[in-house]
């Protein structure tokens, strides 16, 4: 029987088989073709995806929307949902889910509570595309990740990816992590002690024998790494300010790390950047991060297009 993943939730990477994350890249792989070629799809004609968004966001926002428009359909969309919406009455997520399966085909939530992307699926009757739920799951950056590594690299399998910065808080590696380690991946955590990758995760991932080496030390990865793919100290989940300054430049990737790096690396970045990229990396033939941020275009076009049944 075909793969298919009409009416499926997108919630956590882990919920999907290998078959499913082929067919995603693969129709990704074909829409920017079409695209590039100068092509239009109206796969998305008569359909309406919602987005709610309770969090700050700028690429996933406008990349999901834009997604929308290049397949022919149509979108409304609440931004600062937790001041703008009936959040503010004390609505719970659960009935925003029932209330929106009458307003749309598809849903899109970004929630600063992990298992709000779960809350509101369970109250719909549509599908529900999880853009980040707190420090839990972005399972879509994850997919526009592993997209931009196989464009950049030519594979995944066998690869070397160093992931830095703020392991402990940071959804992006969360998701990435789990995807990844199912495509033969070898890892580097780099990280503070206090924002080291939950031991739930590595657990999780030793014990379905992945290779994994946890180190404070970002030079110990970079000359050994195909992808260095590094994040923000993520101020918003820090309670003490205090703490956030103690952490903020713990690393910062330059041209002199870049001189130390094993031939051919490239270098990731969800965005928004801070501090941890000079702007002199910009001009790094590998610095991959722009390229990385267009590449969720395609990706949420197919997982609009797939969970509609429209693809």
């Amino acid at each position: 029987m075909a793969t298919s993943l009409k009416g499926k939730d997108i919630i956590n990477t882990k919920d999907l088989s290998v078959e499913e994350i082929n067919l995603i890249l693969d129709t990704a792989t074909r829409y920017e073709k079409i695209m590039d070629e100068g092509g239009r799809l109206m796969n998305m004609s008569g359909k309406v995806l919602c987005t709610f968004f309770y969090e700050a966001s700028t690429r996933t926002r406008l990349s999901f929307e834009t997604a929308m428009l290049r397949l022919g359909g149509q979108l409304v969309s609440v931004a600062a949902a937790t001041t703008s919406s009936s959040a503010k009455k004390g609505e719970t997520v659960f009935d925003t889910g029932k209330m929106v399966q009458a307003y749309s085909d598809v849903t899109v939530i970004r929630h600063p509570t992990v298992g709000s992307a779960q809350e509101l699926a369970d109250g719909s009757d549509v599908p529900v595309i999880n853009g980040g739920d707190g420090a839990g799951q972005h399972p879509t950056q994850s997919l526009l990740d592993m997209y931009t590594i196989i464009k950049e690299k030519g594979k995944v399998e066998g690869l070397t990816v160093a992931l830095a910065g703020d392991l402990k808080n940071g959804r992006t590696v969360h998701s990435l992590s789990q995807l990844l380690s199912r495509f033969g991946v070898k890892f580097y955590f780099v990280a503070p002690k206090a924002l080291a990758m939950p031991e739930e995760i590595t657990k999780e991932l030793r014990a379905k024998g992945v290779e994994i080496t946890e180190t404070e030390d970002i030079m110990a990865a970079v000359p050994n790494c195909d992808v260095l793919y590094m994040t923000r100290i993520q101020a918003e989940r820090f309670e003490d300010p205090a703490e956030y300054e103690k952490y903020r430049n713990a690393y910062v990737v330059t041209m002199e790390t870049v001189k130390k790096a094993k031939k051919g690396m490239i270098i990731m970045h969800p965005l928004p950047r801070v501090n941890e990229i000079a702007v002199e990396v910009d001009n790094y033939e590998g610095a991959a991060y722009f390229r990385q941020a267009a590449n969720g275009v395609p990706v949420r076009m197919a997982l609009l297009a797939l969970v509609c049944g429209q693809e």
